[in-house]
């Protein structure tokens, strides 16, 4: 028998022994939450209930073993769960045997995004909204649109209208692709990953003997991260535990940062009033971090009004404050933090034992050059780095070609983007531009193209134009022209995430801002694309830093953390503080950076961090914190700055600098 007594602290004790009925388990970070988990199922095991009386969903593979891992650990014998995975899994075997009931075979075939993305082409065509029409967004876009909506249950409209506005007008067209792509799957068999969810919630609605069984069957069920359920997967759990109703759901309120995937955090603050005798157990026994670290998470998600009010108390020894710092830019912020990294390294920490997170992928881009200048090993999570992302090397092959017209690698790269012009006129148009002699002649090496191609070439006159009226042809104003012509249309119809792609390429051009020759910055940047592929080889076991997102960081830890851009207007986002609810999953974003942290914790921004020249202060998230709990050298984010002026007016309770220049200011800064 277990000693649950003396293995498990008060808390977690509590739920594994107390668990039956509708139960609420909020598990701050680093609470032991898995454990509870475990040892739950452990406990029911030992107790009598049947492997197969048992529902455990988790939301990824390696959780669902992981668990598994250790309740056959602790039991000491090769007992399995028969239900124990993801929600998709947990619905592809539900499916499998009851699909006939929603006009399915049970040997229907599992769509992977590639395939999806392909049928969803098809009926693009077929309604004439295919690749070739310019006024309609890609097949990829309308994938996003109509997974978003299925997930959120949502109409096609409605997400339209909050997500992709520019594209409203077209939501008629848009709902009649979806209607046809739900069609051709149940056609030839086939499901999508987002119908092994809507199926199996679409079934057990409509057949109640199924919904009875299967509830009768699973006589507990539990429901790891809950805070990051969207709707459907709510609903599921709700049908599959309505006879015994012993359902306990793990999570962390402070942690749902997904409401982009269309995860519900109303699921989770909801759940007492979906359940009115539900009991709430409190896991705040933190593991992980020292309490200085605590302290700040604790303060910073105070101010949230809407949530679960939780104490984080660590079980470790105070060690050293966490640190915030501000700099003249985002090179100055990038050498500060890659020169502590190199001290905490030299003090026994391996690279991969530290992290640097942030809000946006296209914050990293000054760091990763610096990175890179001092031969540091790094790993990018939650995209692929910086120079080696499309659209950064979309528009540097423009550049490319403005510098050297006779570059055919970058002509096939630009070209391929252009409506109507496939392989054989993207050959031919390569053909004539290598004869030309001089660039005022592009405009005239396209007179025998077909009328289709014709208007992609147009297209492309259009941003080799917007290049050529630069005055000053400096890349960082080329870049621009670029990124302002219509290639900015172009990724509004091929990609759901323009937006931010649009912001990596802001960057790119504050980037070029500090080279004027175009030729010496292309080498450079292809330098720095070169780096992670060819230049520098290192170890698969090669201790590397981790760059990540936020987003992608969850759930991880790590000795030493950076939190870098800081800054007012991009961490808490623009956009976020548009949406509602937004700051508040800003708020829980920065407490989830914060709480990856184990002994080192750092913030810092750059006072000209934004895109363009314009100077900006520190986040809000930071004056929210308070200079007690953290050490170094910040401004408030009350800065304001007079650009008519040239002046600066400083507001703060302490001693202001009032109308003091801007070089005046900027010294004081590098003085910090």
């Amino acid at each position: 028998m277990i000693d649950y007594k003396n293995e498990l602290n008060e808390e977690q004790y509590r739920v594994v022994t107390e668990g039956d009925g509708p139960c609420l388990v909020l598990a701050g970070a680093g609470s032991g939450k898995t454990r509870a988990i475990t040892y739950r199922v452990a406990y029911l095991l030992e107790h009598g209930v049947s492997p197969q009386n048992i529902l455990l969903v988790t939301f990824t593979n390696k959780a669902a073993n992981e668990m598994m891992f250790r309740v056959k650990s602790l039991l000491g014998d090769e007992l399995k769960l028969m239900w124990a995975g993801t929600f998709h899994h947990i619905g592809y075997r539900i499916l499998r045997q009851y699909s006939a009931l929603i006009g399915y075979k049970n040997n229907f075939n599992i769509l992977d995004t590639q395939d999806s993305l392909d049928l969803f082409k098809l009926c693009l065509k077929q309604e004439g909204m295919g690749r070739k029409e310019k006024r309609y967004p890609s097949a990829k876009v309308i994938q996003s649109i109509v997974s978003y909506a299925r997930n959120a249950e949502l109409s096609v409209e409605e997400v339209l209208n909050q997500k992709y506005p520019n594209w409203s007008d077209i939501a008629d067209k848009v709902s009649l692709i979806a209607h046809e792509y739900s069609k051709r799957k149940l056609e030839s068999n086939t499901m999508d990953f987002d119908d092994l969810l809507v199926n199996t919630y679409l079934l057990l609605c409509r057949s109640q003997s199924v919904q009875k069984k299967l509830s009768e069957q699973f006589k507990y069920v539990l429901v790891d991260e809950y805070q990051d359920t969207n709707k459907i997967q709510a609903s599921i759990i709700s049908l599959l535990s309505s006879y015994h109703k012993n359902i306990l759901v793990v999570g962390d309120d402070a942690q749902s940062i997904y409401s982009f995937r269309a995860a519900d955090i109303e699921n989770i603050l909801g759940f007492e009033n979906k359940y009115p005798n539900a009991r709430i157990f409190k896991l705040e026994t933190n593991y992980r971090s020292t309490p200085d670290i605590l302290n700040v998470a604790n303060v910073v998600i105070e101010n949230n009004l809407n949530q679960y009010k939780k104490d984080l108390k660590s079980v470790l020894e105070n060690f050293t404050k966490p640190e915030a710092h501000a700099f003249a830019d985002s090179q100055e912020e990038a050498n500060f933090i890659v020169g502590r990294i190199l001290e905490l390294y030299d003090e026994g920490i391996e690279f991969n034992k530290m992290a640097v997170l942030f809000r946006a992928a296209y914050h990293s881009q000054a760091l990763e050059v610096e990175l890179t200048r001092r031969d540091i090993p790094y790993e990018f999570r939650g995209g692929v780095r910086f120079f080696e992302r499309s659209h950064i090397k979309d528009v540097l092959a423009y550049l490319k070609i403005y510098n050297n017209i006779q570059d055919e690698i970058a002509w096939s790269r630009v070209l391929n983007m252009q409506v109507g012009i496939g392989p054989a006129s993207a050959q031919a148009i390569i053909g004539k531009v290598k004869n030309i002699k001089d660039k005022s002649e592009i405009n005239s090496v396209t007179d025998d193209l077909s009328p289709r191609a014709k208007i992609g070439w147009g297209d492309f006159v259009q941003i080799w134009n917007s290049m050529d009226r630069e005055v000053v042809k400096v890349p960082s104003a080329l870049i621009q022209a670029v990124i302002q012509s219509k290639y900015k249309e172009y990724l509004e119809q091929e990609y759901p995430d323009a937006r931010e792609r649009m912001q990596d390429l802001e960057q790119l051009a504050m980037f070029a801002d500090k080279q004027l020759d175009l030729d010496k910055f292309l080498a450079e940047a292809s330098l720095q694309e070169g780096y992670g592929s060819k230049n520098r080889q290192t170890s698969d076991n090669e201790p590397k830093l981790v760059l990540s997102t936020i987003h992608q960081a969850k759930g991880l830890e790590w000795e030493g953390v950076f939190i870098m851009s800081l800054n007012s207007g991009q961490f808490p986002s623009d956009r976020s503080m548009k949406e509602m609810n937004g700051l508040e999953e800003e708020r829980r974003l920065f407490y989830v950076a914060i709480t990856r942290a184990k002994k080192y914790l750092y913030f810092s921004y750059s006072l000209s961090g934004g895109f363009g020249s314009f100077l900006q202060g520190p986040s809000m998230f930071l004056d929210e914190i308070g200079d007690q709990l953290i050490e170094g050298n910040t401004f408030k984010s009350g800065t304001v700055f007079d650009d008519d002026k040239d002046d600066i007016i400083y507001v703060t309770d302490d001693e202001p600098f009032t109308n003091q220049p801007r070089t005046s200011f900027l010294s004081s800064i590098d003085e910090l």
